[in-house]
């Protein structure tokens, strides 16, 4: 051992003075090495990183969680419909916190069909003092709200008073802590056409429109989530944007097909000690559907929109693109606040065949549109994505119908890509009295990007999309429309006081909303505007470089009451 030691000692002078003595080789030996292994650490440590090719906004929320915001409710304490009807309770199954309200998910399938609705309120109790407890505080403490809007199985409540807790008026002890909207599986479905469950979660933060590595995911399946005892976890089949397509694991299979009670869905990586993301997603099952291209479906033509607070514009949208051959409409309602349920049911009672579909979550348009193109499916042949400010127009007389006709024969057009037409203000100060078709009729020049009518079962298993035009499946192709066939009229820049809502909130997950700081030269802004909800003084006259009265005049043809020269909206 000593002469171990003494000949490593007597090695270090020797090694010191060939480096002095042998100059530059050594040198570039050794800087050799400090390369090679700082790009073995970069390397390592970018494996963990995530690099992001676009923006992607996070929302603070207005009301952070402390120990005393929680919701209760209490299962045992009846909420009573009516005297004679028998006694049922609705129950608080999951609350979710939004930036400006909450949500609670009940355990009701019809909150919209109870008698006295206007009876259930959101109830905020104070913090109890230490002298105190929470049950012997006074009704009069207490503060009841009606709720924003109450949907299927859905209550919007607003945020209420910093401190107090919330629950529903009818039942007011267990407790539940609100999730947090952004680290959240908030929906799924069950595709019967492969067995495979879809989940819709935030919180991984994945790439837009890129396919992630889906062995790094874990779907998990159980009732109780919080329980890792009594939990199932099968593979990830494909992983992208927001959505995660899972392999249903067979004792899941078995309770979807003997129709029993849906278990929570979530997803979680594979690193050791990882935790599935708190979810409230119970899995819709599918109609059943087998692909046929010899047997028509239902409709030849839907359309699917994501919408808040456009209730006002419905009826022209609806009434419009029936006329050209829309056959069905999916609306998914993102927190609308002006009885948008009223209007749809006012169509529905002229027979438009519309669904109404609740759809709280916030930044998540791509999910929300790959959610309603997986329901769609059974029932419709093309389906297109349009915003309720988007029409479809023909310039020679045509329909919808007979473009769609051209590629029935054509069972390998998965998509048909139509140039959008952006229309400003067009002198007008306040929303045209007369709709937006009649009324603003000077646009830009060129056309900006294109928007997209689908074969649903052309999709990608992954269901990526950049909100208005998907990935599609091996052998699938895309097809541009030419302008003379068919294009949309955007009325993207309307008079002020319909343009400034935009910037509340915009619904595209990966798009910056319109008061951030951030891509504020993108084509998703409008051009010179700013970030600030202020009005230039001449805005009715901006985006005006061509008098286009095309639509216009169609319109006033089909649409105008002869005797009253009113149009049918």
């Amino acid at each position: 051992m000593k002469e171990r030691k003494r000949r490593d000692f007597t090695r270090e002078p020797t090694l010191a003075a060939s480096a002095s003595k042998g100059g530059k080789g050594s040198s570039r030996l050794f800087l050799l090495f400090a390369i090679c292994f700082s790009v073995l650490l970069l390397t390592i440590g970018l494996s963990h990183i995530r690099l992001y090719e676009v923006f992607h906004p996070v929302l603070l929320s207005a009301w952070p969680i402390t120990e005393s915001r929680l919701i209760f409710t209490d299962p045992s304490n009846p909420y009573p419909y009516s005297r004679n009807s028998n006694p049922t309770y609705i129950k608080v199954n999951h609350a979710v916190l939004l930036p400006d309200e909450i949500v609670l998910v009940t355990n009701h399938h019809s909150l919209l069909s109870i008698p006295n609705p206007d009876l259930l309120k959101c109830q905020y109790t104070p913090p109890a003092s230490s002298h105190s407890s929470r049950h012997s505080l006074s009704a009069k403490a207490k503060l009841n709200l009606p709720p924003l809007s109450l949907s299927t199985s859905l209550v919007r409540c607003p945020l209420g008073p910093p401190g107090f807790s919330l629950s529903l008026s009818t039942s007011p002890h267990s407790r539940h802590r609100p999730f947090q909207w952004d680290h959240l599986a908030y929906s799924a479905l069950f595709d019967p056409l492969d067995n495979s469950t879809v989940v819709f979660a935030k919180g991984f933060n994945l790439r837009s429109a890129r396919i992630s590595d889906p062995a790094r995911y874990r779907c998990v399946f159980r009732r109780d989530l919080s329980n890792p005892k009594y939990i199932i976890t099968s593979p990830v089949i494909t992983a992208a944007q927001e959505i995660f397509r899972c392999k249903t694991p067979l004792t899941v299979l078995n309770s979807y097909r003997k129709k029993l009670d849906m278990p929570l869905v979530s997803v979680k990586t594979k690193d050791r000690g990882a935790i599935a993301l708190p979810s409230v997603a119970r899995p819709e099952i599918l109609k059943r559907y087998r692909r046929n291209h010899k047997k028509k479906k239902k409709h030849s033509m839907c359309i699917c929109t994501m919408v808040r607070n456009q209730a006002r514009f419905l009826r022209e949208w609806i009434m419009y693109h029936s006329r050209v051959g829309v056959q069905r409409w999916l609306i998914y309602d993102n927190n609308s606040e002006d009885k948008i349920e009223q209007a749809v049911n006012s169509l529905g009672q002229s027979n438009y065949n519309i669904t109404l579909h609740p759809w709280p979550w916030i930044k998540t348009q791509e999910a929300g549109f790959a959610h309603c193109a997986l329901r769609a499916r059974a029932e419709c042949e093309w389906v297109g994505f349009i915003d309720v400010d988007e029409f479809f127009y023909f310039p020679y007389g045509l329909t919808i119908r007979d473009v769609l006709k051209n590629y029935s024969n054509q069972p390998w057009v998965g998509e048909l890509r139509t140039d959008c037409h952006n229309f400003g203000p067009s002198g007008h100060k306040k929303a045209p009295e007369n709709g937006v078709t009649t009324g603003y009729t000077c646009r830009m020049l060129a056309p900006e990007r294109h928007k997209s009518i689908i074969r649903p079962e052309a999709l990608n298993k992954s269901l990526i999309n950049v909100v208005h035009h998907f990935h599609l499946r091996e052998g699938m192709r895309s097809v541009n429309v030419g302008q003379g066939v068919m294009l949309i009229n955007h009325y993207k820049y309307q008079a002020w006081e319909v343009f400034k809502e935009k910037f509340k909130r915009r619904v595209a997950t990966y798009v910056a909303d319109w008061q951030d700081e951030e891509n504020v030269g993108s084509k998703d802004r409008a051009p010179g505007l700013g970030t600030k909800p202020v009005e230039p003084p001449d805005w009715p006259y901006r985006f005006c470089e061509l008098n286009d009265t095309g639509l216009r005049d169609w319109v006033i043809k089909e649409f105008k009451d002869p005797q009253t020269g009113e149009l049918s909206w």
